[in-house]
């Protein structure tokens, strides 16, 4: 068998672990599913994927009405949610790293109408929803998200968004606020249904990317910082707290994703860098084994397009150039007999059939307030076959010009963590975890505590009938309960 038959055949087997998984919100709950599930996925596609993401990271955004705003990216996982009142569900993408949440709308142009994901696209109608309300350029959720009054804003005008990414795509459209239906946990293995209210955008154009059948879904729901994004619209609401949690299984799959205050385990943070679009935080040093990388005082910096960002959405791990090669080197020379080959021009592998964590060096991350990222051989080394393995690490100088001197830290090294992003304190952190076990969440307003794990909530899905699934958990721990 050759080595692309074994990379698709590992990629089934992935996806297989992957599966399905579960979102909750607190007291809520709402299903999760992997992008690529059920879908052969090979090396490439993996770099392709975080090519995508990293130029819509990297870009800025076009808001023709005046104010500016970050950029959404494609997710690896979408949630399905319910919409206006009669509710009806869409398929949106969960992403860490934009600040809205918004779906394609009827009469939209270029809006894809069909999906490869085996999905049934939706096209969202606020004339069919008695609860729908457009929202004024003089709404203060419009005044809100943009610093002010938009120039030119009449009363009757709608509040518009328009988001140009880096690879080209776009989207543009306008404001709308309606019921949102999720299944709320109202303890131990329980649900009952419940609804809120938020604020959207109504996808009318779309173009690039967003309007292809290959990855199509009906819109984005970010969970960025900003006040736009739905986390701070329910935090504002009183609905929760500003702060989510996620733990992925990368060796049973599945795993956790918590919205609200986790009680256990306890995790111990690092502060962010304020006024980031995204979650940065102060990196110190690497450490590779036992030895400290020399690298140039100024390769942490924290600024523009520069530091080190946390990214569940990237799937690799991308360091900048000299950072990369130092840490290349030592690994290495801790293996000199190691006989390297290049995958598909961008992947470094090798021949090994020894235990991996017992031949290769762990590698430590080192932040602000004495918090270590430990990453382990068996994290960052990926198999293909019974002996062939590769490096998950990537050179960042290989990337666009905006992001090599970025480092970006995505699910290679998250995984097997609980990490914790504290929006209110402004902090992350994370601690080893087993991620098919269960956290505690705390429930504000009752003081409740429930224990929530991968396997509280399951279901068969109707995209993928008969396959072996697991499920991940999304919890939103309420401060108040959804009437």
């Amino acid at each position: 068998m050759d080595l692309r038959r074994l990379v698709a055949l590992l990629m089934v087997l992935l996806v297989v672990q992957l599966g399905l998984v579960s979102f909750s919100l607190g007291n809520v709950v709402f299903k999760v599913q992997h992008k690529f599930a059920g879908r052969l996925r090979n090396l490439t596609e993996f770099k392709a994927h975080d090519a995508r993401r990293h130029s819509r990271l990297l870009s800025s955004v076009d808001l023709p009405l005046g104010g500016n705003g970050h950029p959404a990216e494609t997710g690896l996982y979408f949630a399905k949610i319910g919409l206006g009142n009669p509710s009806k569900d869409y398929f949106v993408q969960v992403d860490t790293g934009s600040d809205i949440l918004w779906v394609n709308c009827i009469g939209c142009d270029k809006c894809p109408t069909k999906s490869d994901l085996g999905i049934k696209l939706t096209l969202y109608d606020p004339a069919s929803s008695v609860s729908a309300t457009r929202i004024s350029c003089d709404d203060d959720f419009c005044t809100s998200t943009y610093n002010g009054l938009l120039p030119d804003c009449k009363k009757e005008l709608p509040c518009q968004y328009n988001v140009v990414y880096g690879d080209g795509s776009s989207t543009a459209g306008y404001f709308v606020r309606d019921a949102v239906q999720f299944e709320r946990v109202t303890g131990n293995q329980q649900t009952a249904l419940s609804n809120g209210t938020v604020t959207f955008g109504c996808g009318a154009q779309q173009s690039g990317g967003l309007g292809t059948s290959g990855e199509a879904l009906d819109g984005i729901l970010g969970f960025g910082q900003a006040n736009s994004s739905m986390i701070s619209q329910l935090a504002s609401a009183g609905k929760v707290k500003r702060a989510f949690a996620h733990c992925l299984d990368n060796v049973n799959g599945g795993g956790i994703f918590a919205i609200g205050e986790v009680v256990s385990p306890k995790v111990n943070t690092t502060p962010m860098v304020p006024n980031q679009a995204h979650y940065n935080v102060y990196m110190k040093e690497i450490e590779v084994g036992d030895t400290v990388l020399e690298l140039p005082t100024d390769v942490f910096d924290s600024g523009d397009r520069r530091g080190t960002i946390i990214d569940s959405g990237t799937t690799l791990a991308y360091l900048p150039e000299v950072v990369y090669d130092s840490m290349m080197n030592e690994i290495r020379s801790q293996q000199p007999g190691l006989s390297l080959h290049t995958v598909e021009e961008q992947f470094i592998c090798f021949k090994y059939s020894g235990n991996v964590d017992d031949g290769f060096p762990d590698i430590k991350f080192h932040f602000r307030d004495s918090l270590t990222l430990t990453v382990f051989p068996h994290d960052y080394l990926f198999q293909i076959s019974e002996d062939i393995w590769c490096f998950g690490w990537q050179n960042g100088g290989m990337q666009s010009k905006d992001g090599r001197d970025m480092t970006l830290l995505g699910d290679l090294v998250l995984s097997n963590k609980l990490v914790l992003y504290d929006i209110e304190n402004q902090a992350i952190g994370w601690t080893e975890y087993n991620c098919s076990s269960s956290i505690k969440v705390k429930d504000d307003k009752s003081g409740s505590v429930y224990s929530v794990g991968a396997e509280n909530i399951s279901s068969a899905s109707p995209v993928l009938s008969g396959r072996i699934v697991t499920f991940l958990l999304l919890l939103f721990a309420m401060l108040h309960r959804f009437t």
